[in-house]
């Protein structure tokens, strides 16, 4: 598609909200304007992360931000008590917080602040996070974090740290995230994460949607399939922990997906369009967020997953590649959530986002985060989502928060995913300029 038609495309991408009307008056610019759509997909989208300056303390997740005292915006966990069903009903939420109309995407945010020793939380969304989509790639953090969860619930003394036959979960995880070849794992995502669901299964991983774990009464978010027909094998059936190798165990899992009682196809009878992984904005922010707030909300943490086993899937702790400092979801590729952090923070600093983020936070912002993306043939449209957690100390006392996204266009074609790419960067853009144009603490 001709360069002249995206622009008129972004110029009324959004016709009645915030977003629009700033692009209209010149204030924002399209995002990636100066690439093509094949530039934009290449140099944005499959952009590999950019890392931050300072990775001291990478064990650490987020400082939190700050706040001396309670807040009405926020509620605590203790204030919405999610171990309740109808949590939804309780939190503090404006689910009318963002002027995107939804069929230019989906978007929840959930806000943080420390107040009175404890961490409260506000939800924003655009009106859109009970709708499904499928989530695509986006829920291979999902598969991980309850592969680990199912070990550690028979052998406690092993998780995220061990070896899957002579390969790290670590490099396992960070393959995932960053596409290629990491240490010992081979680069092919969508088979690792397949073995991760096999290892877990469908039933167990279900039911933490439920009553198991987040507690939701939606019935309609299924995690029934896989990413595809191919299985990462490890080398052996044994998870090894190499530093106490008593503690290795034989884990089991389906060689083939469809071996899985729990398992669905794509369109099982109850599936519908968004097919056997559909997702909400609202069941994957939460899960991401109660991982990254893990050590800092006992109510809230995963049965049986340890804070090391977080700290391996957000920074890849205990990698085997020498050439990285870092791994995990901090790996993950594509630069649409820095660019549009960085450009809701300085948005006349013309610089690269690595720079305008070391900057303003000293080199310690943090951005843990997974994208997926494809075709559809069964709902004839080109969809993106971003499920990530960002942490920007010394910004407004710091800041900290948890999102999922979805942007959908019409037309099954992958030439299309650069469209859908530069309309979440735009509402990444009025987003996070919303949500930080008011202090926290305030």
């Amino acid at each position: 598609m001709k360069e002249t038609i995206l622009n008129n495309i972004v110029k009324c991408l959004l016709p009645i909200s915030s977003l629009s009307l700033l692009a209209c008056s010149g204030q924002v610019k399209m995002a990636g304007s100066e690439f093509t759509d094949d530039e934009y997909f290449a140099h944005v989208m499959l952009a590999p992360a950019i890392v931050p300056s300072n990775l001291v303390a990478t064990d650490t997740l987020c400082s939190g931000p700050s706040g001396e005292h309670s807040n009405a915006e926020y509620k605590t966990a203790a204030q919405v008590n999610y171990q309740q069903k109808g949590w939804p009903k309780r939190i503090a939420a404006d689910w009318q917080y963002f002027d995107i109309p939804a069929k230019n995407g989906k978007l929840l945010i959930i806000d943080y602040q420390q107040q009175d020793g404890q961490l409260g939380y506000r939800y924003l969304a655009n009106g859109t996070q009970n709708e499904l989509y499928e989530p695509w790639s986006s829920t291979k953090i999902q598969a991980f974090s309850a592969a680990v969860a199912k070990v550690r619930s028979q052998y406690s003394q092993l998780g995220g740290h061990a070896y899957a036959g002579d390969t790290a979960l670590a490099d396992l995880i960070t393959s995932i995230n960053s596409y290629g070849v990491f240490g010992n794992a081979d680069g092919n995502s969508n088979a690792i994460a397949s073995y991760l669901v096999n290892v877990a299964g469908r039933e167990y991983l279900s039911s933490l949607f439920g009553e198991s774990w987040l507690n939701l009464d939606d019935k309609r978010v299924l995690f029934n399939g896989a990413y595809g027909s191919e299985i990462f094998q490890p080398s052996d059936e044994f998870w090894h922990d190499i530093n106490t190798p008593v503690n290795d165990r034989k884990i089991p899992y389906y060689t083939d997906s469809s071996d899985d009682p729990g398992y669905l196809a794509y369109q099982c009878e109850h599936c519908g369009l968004t097919g056997n992984k559909a997702m909400t904005t609202l069941a994957q922010a939460e899960w991401l967020k109660r991982l990254a707030s893990h050590q800092r909300e006992q109510s809230t943490q995963l049965p049986h997953l340890q804070f090391s086993d977080i700290d391996v899937l957000f920074n890849g702790t205990g990698h085997t590649d020498k050439k990285h400092q870092v791994g995990g979801m901090m790996m993950g590729i594509s630069h649409i959530v820095t660019n549009a952090l960085a450009n809701a923070l300085a948005p006349n600093d013309r610089r690269p986002a690595k720079q305008v983020l070391d900057q303003l936070t000293d080199g310690q912002w943090r951005v843990w985060q997974k994208i997926g993306w494809g075709p559809s043939e069964t709902r004839t449209t080109t969809e993106t989502v971003m499920l990530a957690h960002v942490c920007l100390p010394n910004v407004q006392g710091g800041r900290e928060f948890t999102f999922s996204a979805q942007n959908s266009t019409v037309g099954a074609d992958e030439e299309k995913l650069a469209i859908v790419g530069r309309q979440m960067e735009l509402n990444l853009r009025y987003a996070f300029q919303k949500i930080l144009s008011t202090h926290s603490a305030d």
